[in-house]
């Protein structure tokens, strides 16, 4: 009798998996997965070879056909350094630009107690949520969201994370509008190399800048296509580290810098609201949890023990990055320094050279948020798919679909650019908000719910996860707050 299968290519194999069942948890040892290799002749029965490896009889017979056949092809994704400059580039961004503020508020010390303590809770929270999305089989944030707490809870984390990208490509351009065009304190790059005009005009310069290069990089497809512009961004960001430092470290040997504060201010009441919206900035730094599952299915031969590795490393650069960058650039400038360090660069450093610094600085650090910006643009144009067109054909098979996306969100984001006054206001409320709610509430949540229904989480890990869930909800309460207070104290 003739056979409606056909012949499966000899690189191809077959996977054995149970059907995607949100209630089933086991861990990936009990499901009994098994790959066979495919002779390049050979025509193959799923019903007839599937029973023998699970043990059925030689008639196919299986008590529970459960275990539909997929013909998995080789994963050619990114490697394991693409994926950390992928997941790098998310972490890195706009949240850099204040923490030499933070200082300023926090003192150095406990300023660098919570860069680290942050930055291990973050990773923590990434490594469950890595663990239970592979679990689960969930291929987005949401999807892992909603297999634990449910429908309602998965729309909610998706508006958090299409509120706190948007927030962030908006504080991206408001940055390049003020190093550009400058603010009312500070003068612009444009303004000292060809003098006031036309061209250094604010919203002018940030849509020239979103239409011919932003744009081009958002239309992209994959977030793999983004790993050589992640690459050169971080290389960006680690050339302005390396220039605070060293110029911090010059001035430090010359005694031209001012004795730094170690500890917080409590002395005024606008100090007090001040470290009460301070921390929620900090917590926003380190947000790149939405990015997690799309770079972790472009991972090449991808595992939860691999993309930890990706996670750690990640965690570790950032760190060093963060430190090293909070603390030289309030060394630089003490009690002046701005919410968006970058602006103040625009003076004399007090070293030889300063001017030729300040343009690498300023310039270069433009260069970084270009880059990132696609990076962040990607999750962002995902989650609003997901959500407005539930159940349509994915992203990438609809080319239409994703250009008109891009185009919308990029006009909204510009619009919003012009709306909003600084980088400090915007990171205040998506700090207190989204932020905490997308890199530590949810993925506690899922963690602690998903370990109730077979899922294995240890009594460290445990404790960790309501730690973790705790401290996430008293720094967002406390920091709307101090954002509530801190809004009426500037209106009187």
């Amino acid at each position: 009798m003739d056979s409606n299968y056909t012949p499966i290519s000899k690189k191809n194999h077959i996977e054995l998996q149970l059907q995607d069942d949100p209630s089933n948890l086991r861990s990936p040892s009990e499901t009994h997965l098994k790959s066979v290799s495919v002779d390049e002749d050979s025509r193959l029965d799923p019903k007839m070879e599937g029973s023998r490896l699970l043990g059925g009889d030689e008639d196919g017979d299986l008590e529970n056909d459960i275990f539909p056949l997929i013909i998995a092809k080789p994963n050619k994704g990114s490697g394991l350094s693409g994926a950390v400059f992928n997941l790098t580039t998310t972490v890195i961004g706009a949240g850099i630009m204040a923490l030499p503020a933070t200082m300023k508020v926090l003192g150095v010390v406990l300023g660098l107690v919570l860069i680290v303590l942050i930055g291990i809770l973050s990773e923590i929270s990434v490594e469950l949520l890595v663990r239970y999305a592979v679990l689960t089989k969930s291929s987005t944030y949401g999807e892992v969201v909603e297999r634990a707490l449910g429908r309602q809870a998965r729309v909610l984390s998706e508006i958090c994370i299409i509120v706190n990208n948007a927030g962030v490509m908006v504080v991206y351009l408001i940055i390049m509008g003020d190093v550009m065009s400058g603010s009312p304190h500070h003068t612009g790059v444009f303004d000292q190399w060809l003098g006031h005009g036309f061209w250094d005009h604010r919203k002018i310069l940030i849509l020239l800048v979103l239409v011919i290069f932003l744009a081009p990089l958002c239309a992209l497809d994959k977030i793999d296509s983004l790993s050589m512009t992640s690459a050169a961004s971080v290389a960006l960001a680690v050339v302005f580290v390396i220039v605070c430092f060293v110029v911090a470290l010059i001035k430090f040997v010359e005694g031209k810098i001012e004795s730094p504060r170690m500890s917080p201010d409590f002395g005024s009441k606008k100090a007090i609201l001040d470290l009460l919206v301070v921390i929620p900035i900090m917590s926003n730094a380190y947000v790149c949890h939405f990015n997690v599952q799309p770079i972790y299915n472009e991972l090449e031969e991808r595992s939860p023990r691999k993309m930890n590795r990706v996670g750690r490393i990640t965690t570790i650069l950032c760190v060093l990055v963060y430190a090293s960058t909070a603390v030289s650039g309030y060394l630089l400038f003490g009690k002046d320094t701005e919410s968006d360090v970058l602006t103040n660069f625009d003076k004399d450093l007090g070293i030889r050279f300063s001017a030729a610094l300040n343009y690498i600085v300023r310039v270069g650090y433009i260069l970084h948020l270009i880059l990132v910006f696609p990076v962040i643009h990607f999750s962002l144009r995902q989650t609003v798919n997901a959500l407005v067109f539930e159940g349509s054909a994915p992203l990438e098979e609809s080319r239409k679909r994703s250009l008109a996306l891009t185009a919308i969100l990029l006009g909204l984001i510009y619009f919003g650019s012009t709306m909003i006054p600084n980088i400090w206001t915007a990171f205040k409320f998506t700090g207190a908000t989204t932020a905490v709610s997308l890199g530590f509430i949810f993925p506690s949540l899922i963690a602690l719910r998903l370990s109730r229904q077979g899922g294995s989480l240890s009594l460290v890990e445990r404790y960790l996860s309501w730690m973790m869930l705790v401290l996430a909800l008293m720094v967002g309460i406390v920091g709307v707050i101090g954002n509530i207070y801190s809004i009426k104290d500037q209106s009187e």
